[in-house]
């Protein structure tokens, strides 16, 4: 009868422990895959989100900055669906009415050709629910980079 009083005990925590893996949740990465420059002056920027997490997540909205070089950042701001499978990337599409000084900076940059650089910073949060969750969380993000030109394609940069 001891021996049961024991058993039973350790036997339910053991199964208790056999539920599913609780998996990894990281902050995705935001990053700019491609801009071009629209008729109308319109930037149509190409923006990789990067799934870092152990587990797909489902991203529904982003509400962030653009910096180009050292100015005065741009909102950002997308509602979408995209479930991103786990250490996975996709893209958002997202139009953006630019600066007069951020397009004078691409047009500088564009005149150097394929020589020509131009850094940004992208920053702000992403709205995701991880798998295994019922409730979608804020993530932060942060990334800075740089585009050029694309040669034999005007008004595009990587």
């Amino acid at each position: 009868m001891r021996l049961l009083r024991w058993i039973i005990p350790v036997l339910l925590l053991g199964l208790a422990a056999c539920g599913p893996a609780k998996k990894s949740v990281y902050p995705p990465n935001v990053s700019i895959q491609q801009l071009t420059v629209l008729p109308g002056g319109q930037w149509q920027l190409t923006l990789r989100i990067q799934n870092n997490s152990y587990g797909e997540m489902d991203f529904r909205s982003l509400d962030g900055l653009l910096q180009v070089a050292e100015l005065v950042p741009v909102r950002l701001r997308a509602t979408f669906e995209r479930d991103i499978p786990e250490l996975a990337g996709d893209v958002i599409r997202l139009d953006v009415l630019p600066t007069a000084a951020m397009t004078q900076a691409l047009q500088t940059t564009a005149a150097k050709g394929s020589a020509g650089s131009l850094a940004y910073r992208v920053s702000g949060s992403i709205s995701a629910r991880p798998e295994q969750e019922s409730k979608p969380r804020e993530f932060d993000f942060s990334g800075n980079n740089w585009i050029s030109p694309v040669p034999g394609i005007p008004g595009t940069y990587r």
